[in-house]
């Protein structure tokens, strides 16, 4: 399980809480409202170009802001579904906080009774961890202050179920978790092992056919050598006894059937 994986989805619902909230609360705010802030706009916009007419650009903007008002009047019912989905994506963030904090407590652990053998420095591994531990923590304190002291009621009051749930949960998880990552690590060493062995073995084997293959190219040679130099030895791979030579030497009598 990757920190840095875990911190970026963490992010992307920290970002996705933001723009939902600002949604939420555009849509509160001009909810029941619209005319009056319509005419409030209309009243901004002839006030301001009294003595002098609006350009085109200016003139599409006030049009574009009227007619944002008006989208986001139409979208009042709505909220309901913006609510869900920001309750959504906070379960994803402390989700995926609690996973990278449990990692990066594991990761310390590690460090401090095991010998690293990352790829990155030791001291460059420790500062990422450390950066992405304050930064979680940054972004937590960021949603909070956004949902209770810059949005309206309701959302603070999301916050504070969501965090006080994830907080009880949270912890539970934390130490499934790191159970679950130490099973993982000892199965995986296991499996390194027999890997390991298997390959040793693998290597050896090749090493004996090769020397098995060397050696029997060598008592081949040496008996081809041997059928050159010595044909009185004979043809075969072993040369032949000196009882063996006498026998052939000798006559051979026929004793007929």
């Amino acid at each position: 399980m990757d920190p840095l994986t875990l911190f970026a989805l963490a992010n992307g619902a920290v970002q996705a809480v933001k723009k939902g909230c600002q949604l939420y609360k555009d849509i509160k705010g001009a909810a029941g409202e619209v005319k009056s802030v319509l005419k409030d706009l209309d009243e901004q916009f002839a006030n301001n170009h009294k003595d002098k007419p609006a350009t085109v650009a200016q003139r599409n903007a006030y049009i574009e802001e009227k007619n944002r008002v008006i989208e986001l009047n139409k979208k009042q019912g709505e909220t309901a579904g913006i609510y869900q989905e920001l309750a959504n994506y906070l379960g994803d963030f402390f989700d995926n906080m609690n996973k990278c904090m449990a990692v990066i407590e594991e990761e310390e652990r590690k460090n401090r009774e095991e010998i690293y053998e990352g790829e990155d420095s030791l001291g460059r591994r420790a500062l990422q961890l450390v950066i992405m531990k304050k930064q979680l923590e940054q972004m937590a304190i960021e949603l909070r202050e956004m949902m209770i002291y810059d949005s309206p009621p309701e959302l603070g009051a999301l916050w504070t179920d969501v965090s006080e749930m994830m907080k009880t949960m949270g912890e539970q998880q934390k130490v499934l978790l790191l159970k679950k990552m130490r099973a993982d690590e000892v199965v995986a060493k296991r499996r390194a092992a027999i890997r390991k062995k298997l390959r040793d073995e693998a290597i050896w084997g090749v090493i004996l056919l090769f020397g098995i293959f060397v050696l029997s190219s060598m008592f081949l040679w040496v008996a081809y050598d041997r059928q050159q130099k010595y044909p009185q030895y004979g043809n075969g791979l072993f040369p032949k006894t000196e009882k063996q030579r006498r026998a052939e030497a000798e006559p051979q009598i026929y004793i007929g059937r």
